[in-house]
């Protein structure tokens, strides 16, 4: 049987970027799209050409891609022609191939927001897009307040759209624009819109996730016969986000029956890079990834509970709906206090390390890990930390090197300028092959801000490691999580580190003390002998 083609159109680097707290520079704009182009994504809009000075460069340095790129504005000003609208003049004057332009659709914002008769706001879309088929653009429409609309006012929300259908637009998205819209309402209009004359293969759905539906109300849309999804990447967007396209994609080509119905220009090979990418522009936007977030999440195919794990090696499909390689994803058996032994040697085979069932350091192994989870530790994400405590219990942690002491110094004083200033110092003292080395760093950083005691240990930990000194001059802190467990006067601290090397490995260790300082000492510590066990250190 030959399938519908479905077509997926990114909005990352326009939609995206008006998340809270994200702005992209030109360069990284030009590594996201690259990203999208290769996963295969049919239009990566790439923001609205005039509107800031970031976007004006990225168009005017527009990147080579497979995808349609797609330049984002809105319909013509009333009382200005197509032709002479300087805002509209911008979006073609970027030379894309396609164009996509947003107009209202609800009678409501027509008249409070633009002030204008419902009437002239449909000559505006229809002007609008005549003059973007007349100069040779692929035309999307973006219906503003849609579903909104259709349900004010049924009647004028489709005059609006087929003003724009019959201008000549190749697309017309229905938005979602509020989010507020449920999957079962958004089926049964995009019907409606069908049978009021617009073609499914020249529909699209662009929904938002504020009552978490926005994947849900995509797929609702493609039942009902639209053939073209928005979205982005990590389900980025403003308030709660837009329809997350790194959850649609795998469910697109993996999941019935939409794998036997359609197919996108994302091939499997590129499905299996789609974890990489989440994690790019987390990277990117220095975010620390969901764990939780389907398919791509670090917990996506995480088994805790012994009785899972017990399935899981004897089938995976007890406890997976997919298999986690198709989406660059891993298993993961997490050690915690509710650990069995089946949990226990399959983490330790995935380690490398084949132990026999009735190995003796196996109880050990588990006793050691519930009595430290009962002071405060945490093996469910400090995979590094629990693979040293394995090894160790099982006489295969080499002692690479012996911490005889450490002291963090935090001083506040008046700098030349009077202002007040605070300048960490720590001094680290190891013992390496017999030779004691003693190690001192400030925090201080490039730019004269004090980085805090943890930078000043990290710094002195790593500086003079004898001949694992190689070994560790690639690892860098990429997140810091600090936790108060129990409370009160005997509230202790957990500290959770995640660090990255050169190879682009990733790992957490933690650390419990009643002293934060301390408590991020023995996580650094763990860092540093994991690498050196990878590594293959002795």
């Amino acid at each position: 049987m030959t399938k519908e083609r479905l077509y997926l159109f990114d909005t990352t680097l326009r939609d995206g970027q008006q998340t809270q707290g994200v702005q992209f520079s030109t360069p990284e704009k030009h590594q996201i799209a690259q990203a999208l182009d290769t996963l295969g994504i049919d239009y990566i809009e790439g923001g609205w050409p005039g509107a800031n000075p970031t976007d004006s460069a990225f168009f005017e340095d527009a990147p080579k891609t497979r995808a349609t790129f797609t330049a984002f504005g809105m319909t013509k000003r009333a009382g200005i022609s197509a032709e002479n609208d300087d805002v509209l003049a911008a979006v073609m004057n970027a030379g894309t191939q396609a164009v996509c332009l947003v107009g209202k659709t609800h009678d409501f914002h027509v008249d409070k927001a633009l002030g204008i008769s419902l009437a002239e706001n449909t000559d505006n879309i229809a002007q609008s897009f005549a003059h973007l088929v007349a100069n040779r653009r692929e035309a999307i429409f973006d219906a503003e307040h849609f579903f909104d609309g259709y349900k004010s006012n049924p009647d004028y929300a489709l005059e609006a759209i087929h003003a724009a259908y019959d201008a000549g637009a190749r697309w017309i998205a229905l938005c979602d624009t509020n989010g507020g819209t449920l999957p079962h309402d958004i089926h049964a209009i995009t019907k409606a819109v069908i049978a009021s004359g617009i073609d499914g293969n020249r529909l699209g759905i662009h929904t938002h996730n504020d009552t978490e539906n926005a994947v849900a109300g995509s797929l609702a849309a493609l039942d009902a016969g639209a053939r073209q999804i928005q979205g982005t990447l990590n389900g980025l967007g403003e308030r709660c986000g837009n329809a997350n396209l790194t959850s649609i994609i795998p469910i697109l080509l993996l999941k019935e029956p939409y794998a036997s119905r359609f197919e996108t220009g994302v091939s499997m090979d590129a499905l299996a890079g789609l974890t990489r990418t989440s994690r790019m522009l987390d990277d990117i936007l220095n975010r620390v990834p969901q764990k939780q977030a389907a398919f791509v999440g670090a917990s996506a195919f995480a088994h805790k509970a012994g009785l899972h794990a017990s399935a899981i090696l004897k089938d995976p499909t007890t406890y997976e709906h997919v298999v986690p390689d198709t989406v660059g994803n891993a298993r993961i058996i997490p050690m915690s206090n509710q650990a069995g032994q089946s949990n226990l040697r399959k983490r330790l085979a995935e380690m490398g390390l084949d132990v026999p069932a009735k190995d003796p350091a196996l109880p050990r192994i588990l006793d050691r890990i519930k009595a430290r989870e009962d002071a405060g530790y945490s093996y469910d994400t400090a995979q590094a930390s629990f693979e040293l405590l394995a090894r160790d219990e099982l006489g295969l942690l080499p002692e690479f090197f012996e911490v005889k002491r450490y002291r963090v110094t935090i001083e506040r004083r008046k700098n030349k300028r009077d202002k007040m200033v605070s300048l960490s110092e720590a001094v680290v003292v190891v013992k390496v092959d017999g030779k004691k080395m003693l190690s001192v760093s400030e925090s201080m950083d490039e730019l004269g801000t004090d980085r805090g005691p943890v930078n000043a240990l990290a710094k002195a930990l790593a500086k003079d490691l004898g001949r694992y000194q190689n070994n560790v001059e690639d690892i860098r802190l990429v997140d810091f999580k600090v936790r108060i467990t129990q409370g009160g006067t005997e509230a202790v601290t957990r500290v959770i580190i995640d660090s990255e090397d050169g190879q682009g490995r990733r790992w957490s260790t933690v650390g419990v003390s009643a002293n934060i300082v301390d408590a991020s000492f023995e996580a650094l510590l763990d860092a540093i002998r994991w690498k050196l066990v990878r590594d293959g250190a002795t």
